[in-house]
């Protein structure tokens, strides 16, 4: 999980690479937390996107991650 804290660091990084640019050991942990933040927002969305369901116009609801799983099952079985 990514905290204010880590990402006060993250731009206090970008701003000083802009200005005056980064030692070597504050590139490597602006990548290091760059990539910290970017997988917690990968996570955030999927997570947003596993909830979502979907109202069919008969009045059915389909929850669209059961959905994914089924047609990647029935995928994963034609290829066998």
């Amino acid at each position: 999980m990514i905290d204010e804290k880590t990402i006060l660091r993250i731009n206090e990084l970008a701003h000083k690479s802009k200005k005056e640019g980064l030692t070597k050991q504050e590139y490597l942990e602006q990548q290091h937390l760059r990539a910290l933040y970017i997988d917690a927002m990968r996570k955030n969305i999927r997570a947003q996107l596993e909830t979502i369901k979907i109202k069919q116009p008969d009045g059915t609801i389909i929850d669209v991650k059961k959905r994914h799983d089924m047609k990647y099952k029935t995928v994963e079985e034609n290829d066998d």
